[in-house]
């Protein structure tokens, strides 16, 4: 199994460019029932029951976009992934992996410009244009992360996927509206639907509202080059899912309820945590087949062709993905990630007469 059995024509005028103005307007695709229903994200309150647990993924964006100058007078960009881990330390350093573009043209000990109060030092190679670098200031001391923080809200820009052409005007459509703590290099966007109204009507139902983080980072980036999945690695994540979190999860699929992921990245997070601990860093890679622990009804946008997150799609609902992308390009659904959403079951937790 590889990418090309992932494969799916994706027009052009189909991948939406900017986000709607009205969040919860964005349309849903109901496919948890054997039938298909075409609903809005305001109607998520209604298709969800008492006792149902719904988890949001509340990382937060940085302003990891950074725009330089070489000392020879060319420009370069750099895009934070996240702190580079010390053993030594035992914790985090004040470097970063990041991806720095022209790499090549980077010698090691190249310091780029931002800004007069930010330059970025390049180090080592990772590979695959990832490099070690260590943001400091002009006067060459490194930042900790509370400067760092500061220094990319000032200089930084939202660090936008690739497709997206057009930038926005206000960088906050590119957050949800319950993030907290700025790490991810990209949102978990299929939150970025949701609106308070529509989370305090989910709680006027009985549904149990829980957030957990997971960092989104460089495969949401990185295209899969190998033909094989076997040979496919998966970048580690950082997560962390509190335990009252897991807890109200197991309550509520013991009680007959249901735990409602917003986004894969908060399937990736939970199903880790099952597996591995409440905290850490994860390369899972869900594909099928996959026993899943966790999660029993999903909440997602439309996914780019070739993309382990199509993978991960085919192992919750089976291949029936491709006629649900199918159904929503004839309706005129909106892809990626400012695009329209659906709501899918488990394969085999289908209803007939659905929600």
């Amino acid at each position: 199994m590889g990418p090309e059995d992932f494969d799916y024509p994706l027009p052009e005028s189909a991948v939406a460019q900017i986000p709607l103005t009205d969040r919860a307007s964005a349309r849903l695709l109901d496919a948890t029932g054997t039938s298909v229903i075409h609903r809005t994200v305001r109607d998520l309150p209604n298709l969800l029951r008492p006792g149902d647990v719904l988890v949001l993924n509340d990382t937060r964006v940085l302003h990891a976009r950074l725009l330089s100058v070489r000392p020879t007078g060319g420009s370069a960009e750099v895009l934070l992934l996240r702190p580079v881990k010390d053993d030594a330390l035992e914790g985090e350093s004040l470097d970063w992996e990041a991806l720095v573009r022209p790499s090549r043209k980077v010698e090691a000990g190249t310091r780029l410009v931002v800004s007069e109060g930010l330059v970025v030092e390049v180090q080592d190679d990772l590979g695959e244009g990832r490099r070690r670098v260590r943001p400091m200031t002009r006067d060459g001391i490194p930042m900790d992360r509370p400067e760092l923080l500061d220094a990319l809200d000032h200089y930084g820009m939202v660090p936008l996927p690739p497709y997206l052409t057009q930038g926005i005007e206000d960088p906050e459509r590119y957050q949800t509206v319950y993030s907290e703590r700025s790490a991810s290099a990209a949102a978990p966007t299929a939150g970025l639907h949701l609106t308070e109204a529509v989370l305090e009507a989910c709680q006027v139902k009985g549904v149990q509202i829980e957030r957990l983080e997971l960092v989104v980072g460089l495969d949401t980036f990185r295209p899969v080059v190998a033909d094989d999945f076997d040979d496919h690695r998966m970048h580690k994540e950082a997560y962390r899912v509190p335990a009252k979190v897991i807890e109200a999860c197991m309550r509520a699929r013991a009680a007959g309820g249901r735990v409602v992921a917003v986004g894969t990245t908060t399937v990736r997070a939970l199903e880790s945590a099952a597996r591995f601990g409440p905290d850490g860093e994860t390369d899972l890679f869900i594909r099928p087949p996959f026993d899943f622990q966790m999660v029993n009804v999903l909440m997602t946008n439309y996914h780019l062709p070739r993309s382990t997150l199509l993978v991960m799609l085919e192992a919750f609902v089976g291949s029936r993905w491709r006629d649900l992308y199918a159904t929503a390009l004839d309706a005129g659904y909106r892809f990626l990630s400012f695009g329209d959403a659906m709501l899918v079951s488990r394969g085999e937790e289908k209803e007939s007469s659905g929600l």
